[in-house]
């Protein structure tokens, strides 16, 4: 009778073992995993990017100390990707600006970009949304948390606008050129402008950008040249030229940007900043030239010295003069010492001194009541375009 009993025992010690796997069995089979399976494959063509630039600074004004602390200076979050053969999606946002939809476009001005891109084949590419105006020149092509200080053109330039754009490819893979068509700005023309007699706001304030991307000698020798026209109101204009040029070396990398700017309209702003202080909210018949050169030596793998230099030009033409009157020259200059401690990672620690210095012309000062200022900052921090996906 006890051997008996024996089988049947061991039956009822194990019967909840068996329920319990069976009941794991039955959670697994039914679990949902967040993105389904038929997605999933979708992930491999997308890419997230954190853009970051931090540092802690250090900063001066005519030579007296005023501050430190710890600054996020860019924080650009980027999606791309490919959904489908012959589309493709780029998103990115600054969450280092102001999130207020524009009266333009009805976008937040803190969006870079978003668009849609389309291509039909190898050589053609078709762009629709909001886009980079294709200015041309190497320090506005360059990711913007490479750039410890923009020059004047690109600082207050409206760079990111609504429209579209295309693109064709040479066979060679050595050329490409890319035509824009795009709202001239993302404000209304009241919100930038003063009112000023006898000037109209355009129906359609437009602006067409024709670039030229060109690739020499096996790619030692780079341009990026463009001219671009825009319509400010009835029958006022902005002419634009960027002439970007680059010597890529084993160990040296030499950039050199020349941007022209005639403004009818004071579009940048800077001179009208000038001119407020004699009662004149928007200066007409402005123009800007910018000069900037960045030199870059790999000591190493791991450690880079790099040095910028710009020259800002300011010119105006009072009412009633016929020549346009230098106002002032904005000088930068910007050495730095990077690292990058990860190999296979994008990412480098930097020391870098930033330097401003704004000299105003006799007429400027008389005039206009501007003075001459020197700052500077010396900053220490990151740099990095992490890839989180």
């Amino acid at each position: 009778m006890r051997r008996s009993c024996t089988p049947l025992l061991a039956v009822f010690l194990l019967l909840p073992c068996v329920l319990f796997a069976q009941r794991q069995q039955d959670l697994d089979s039914t679990f949902v995993p967040l993105i389904p399976v038929s997605k999933q494959t979708l992930l491999s063509n997308i890419d997230v990017i954190a853009n970051m630039q931090m540092s802690f600074q250090n900063e001066f004004e005519e030579n007296t100390y005023t501050r430190s602390r710890f600054v996020m200076n860019q924080f650009r979050l980027e999606i791309r990707g490919k959904v489908h053969e012959k589309v493709f999606f780029r998103f990115r946002d600054r969450y280092t600006r102001g999130v207020v939809p524009q009266s333009i476009d009805n976008i937040s001005r803190s969006t870079d970009l978003a668009y849609l891109r389309f291509d039909p084949n190898d050589h053609w590419k078709i762009y629709f949304g909001k886009l980079c105006a294709d200015w041309g020149g190497f320090e506005f092509d360059a990711n913007p948390i490479e750039i410890y200080e923009y020059t004047d053109m690109i600082e207050y330039a409206d760079n990111f606008l609504t429209g579209a754009g295309v693109g064709y490819v040479l066979p060679n893979k050595n050329h490409e050129f890319t035509i824009q068509l795009l709202n001239s700005r993302t404000a209304s023309f009241y919100d930038l402008y003063d009112t000023i007699p006898g000037i109209k706001e355009a129906r359609f304030p437009f602006a067409a950008v024709v670039n030229w991307r060109g690739s020499f000698f096996g790619g030692k020798f780079n341009t990026i040249w463009s001219y671009s026209l825009f319509r400010e109101a009835e029958y006022e204009y902005m002419n634009y030229f960027a002439l970007g040029n680059q010597l890529k070396l084993k160990r040296l990398l030499l950039e050199y940007d020349f941007k022209w700017s005639n403004e009818q309209l004071d579009r940048k702003g800077i001179v009208s900043s000038f001119t407020d202080n004699i009662g004149v909210k928007t200066a007409q018949n402005a123009r800007y030239t910018s000069h900037w050169v960045r030199a870059d030596v790999a000591v190493t793998d791991k450690f880079h010295i790099a040095c910028v230099g710009m020259m800002d030009d300011a010119y105006w033409q009072p009412p009633g003069q016929t020549d346009r009157t230098k106002l002032r020259t904005a000088w930068g200059y910007i050495p730095s010492l990077e690292v990058y401690p990860f190999k296979g990672l994008n990412l480098k620690a930097f020391g870098a001194f930033i330097g401003r210095n704004y000299r105003y012309t006799d007429y400027a000062r008389q005039t206009l009541g501007m003075t001459n200022t020197f700052n500077y900052r010396i900053s220490v921090g990151i740099i990095s375009p992490l890839l989180i996906l």
